[in-house]
This record gives structure tokens, sequence and C-alpha cells, in this order.
């Protein structure tokens, strides 16, 4: 029986390993293309900069199959008042104005508008960006200089870092006007887009029963002895790497686990679980330190070995 393999599976003989466990083979490099290009305008200084996406999901992507052969199950786009088929070439795009009456919106109605205005990142104000919740981050780009334009972008950078500052601004990107913040990242101009006020929803109230300041304390050293340097490297996928693993298994028609049980809930006590959480994690902390001090030690006894013998070999 022949072998059925998802398109979204990379067959194992192109990734020339047996397990998908590395992060870094969904690490994928592609010649980059500006989704935008404007100019960054502030007073009378403006600089003509290109967007570029950031970043890029890695969710997987099922599809729907005809049980039957396997086959992809495609969608057909119909005219929702005879139930026909349309043509791609008498789709367009329209915008509903009143209940049932459409207009149509063509690419001249959008060339019409201001270009200023579908060609400029405006920036309104100056803020610290420690004023600004993350909540209202939505996604990123990476903002680039056009020929001729790296010195003022370039002084933009710089003096976005020494006053430690980042622009808001406004930008309009695939027809809709997003609030922005633009801020530098090392050498390089950053735009995030953002929700409005008016997009972010506000919490219901959250239940604040009392808590013993012993408990706090206990939480706070659970807290320090997890604490480390923030590094994105040192997190992974962990759940799409297995679902890979699961699906590369199954294509290849190998045994597969036996679904995990779910533990029941239980009830512990508070204190009692963040002193066994506390011991834990010293113990942790405790053997990672000792076996940098052994590491250091190594190479510090070898040392003088390695200047005996270039000593005897130089002799």
């Amino acid at each position: 029986m022949e072998k059925l393999w998802p398109d979204f599976l990379p067959r194992r003989r192109e990734l020339n390993l047996g397990r998908l466990s590395s992060p870094d083979l969904w690490k994928t490099r592609v010649v980059a293309r500006p989704i935008w290009s404007g100019t960054i305008s502030f007073g009378l200084v403006s600089v003509p900069v290109r967007m570029y996406t950031a970043t890029s999901s890695q969710e997987l992507r099922f599809h729907f199959l005809d049980r039957r052969d396997m086959s992809p199950i495609g969608y057909d786009k119909v005219n929702k008042e005879t139930g026909e088929s349309v043509e791609p070439e008498n789709i367009i795009r329209g915008f509903e104005v009143d209940k049932g009456r459409f207009v149509e919106v063509t690419e001249e109605d959008i060339d019409r508008l201001d270009v200023e205005l579908t060609h400029a990142i405006d920036i309104c104000d100056f803020v610290s960006i420690d004023e600004i919740d993350p909540l209202y981050f939505r996604k990123g780009y990476y903002l680039l200089p056009q020929d001729g334009a790296e010195r003022p972008y370039r002084l933009l950078v710089k003096a976005l870092d020494e006053t430690g500052r980042v622009a808001i601004a406004k930008v309009v990107i695939r027809n809709k006007q997003h609030l922005a913040c633009v801020r530098p990242v090392a050498d390089t101009l950053v735009l995030e887009t953002m929700y409005y006020a008016d997009e972010v929803r506000q919490p219901e109230a959250a239940p604040t029963p009392q808590v013993r300041a012993a408990e706090v304390e206990m939480a706070k050293t659970l807290i320090e002895n997890l604490a480390a340097k923030w590094d994105p490297e040192r997190y992974h996928d962990r759940y799409r790497n297995e679902l890979l693993d699961l699906l590369q298994k199954k294509a290849e028609g190998e045994p597969l686990p036996e679904p995990a049980e779910e533990e029941g809930g239980e009830v512990v006590d508070l204190m009692e679980a963040l002193r066994q959480s506390v011991a834990a994690t010293k113990k942790r902390r405790s053997g990672s330190a000792s076996r940098k001090s052994s590491s250091s030690r190594k190479k510090k006894a070898s040392s003088p070995s390695r200047k005996k013998a270039a000593a005897r070999k130089a002799s």
C-alpha cells in the first residue's frame, strides 16, 4: 500500500536525519521582499524606508481530505443568490453600505486617497516604551532605508536610542490605518503595529483572596530561583515538534505511542507546594553552579600543562 505523505511534512531524506527534534530544522531563509514602501515623517524630516515582515508563524496547517481516497478537498466560490459557481474574473471587492446594498471598491478608488496618508509613517508623539502595556502590540516589521536615505535613517536610530524613547505613529498597511510604535533594535528600526484603545477589552475583576506574608516571601524566593537572562533560543515549540514526529511515524507506518491518561486534579497545601518547589529549584541551581565551577577548574588546571608542552616544543 502506498504511503501518503502530507504536503506540510518535510521528508526524512530531505532533512537527512532520523528524528525531528532540533528547532534549527524549521528555520528557513527566504529572500525578503518589501510589503510596503514610503517615508517616516516627523517635523520637516522625511526618511524613505521599505517595510519587511519581521516574524513568520510556524503553526502546522492541516487539510480537509476525502476519507475515501485521501484527496484534498477544494472550495468553490458560488453566488449566494443563485448557488452557481463564479469565475475568478467576475469576482470583485465590495463594501456593504446598507443591509444587502454593496458598492464596488477598486484600486483606482484606493489611489484617490491622500498619497501621504497611504505611503507615510506619520509620527505623532515620542514616549517612553515603559509606559506602553505589551497588550497593545500586534505584529512586528523591519524598516530599512531606501537608497540615499541611510544618513537620516541612522540619525533617527541614534536619536531614539540615546533619548530612550519610541515613536508613536500612524501608518496604512493593506487598507487599514494602524497605530504603531517605531523603536530601535541594535542598528535597525522596528515598527510594531498596535491596537487602538477601543480595541483592547477590559478584564473582569479578578478575585482577591487574602494571602499570608510568608507565602508571598516563599513565592518571591521561587521566582528568584527560576530567574534567568532572556534568551529566545532557549524556548522551543515542543508540542509542534512532537506532533510532527508523531505524524512522521504515522506516515511511515510505525507504531504510535498510547495516549497518556490525564491525572486527576489534586488539592495541595499552597505553602507546602511552594516549599517543595523552592527546594527543587535550589538543588537544580546548586548542581548547575557546581558543574560550572568544576569545568572552570579543569580549564585552569589544563592551561599550565599546555604552556609546558608549548615550551618544550619551542626548545
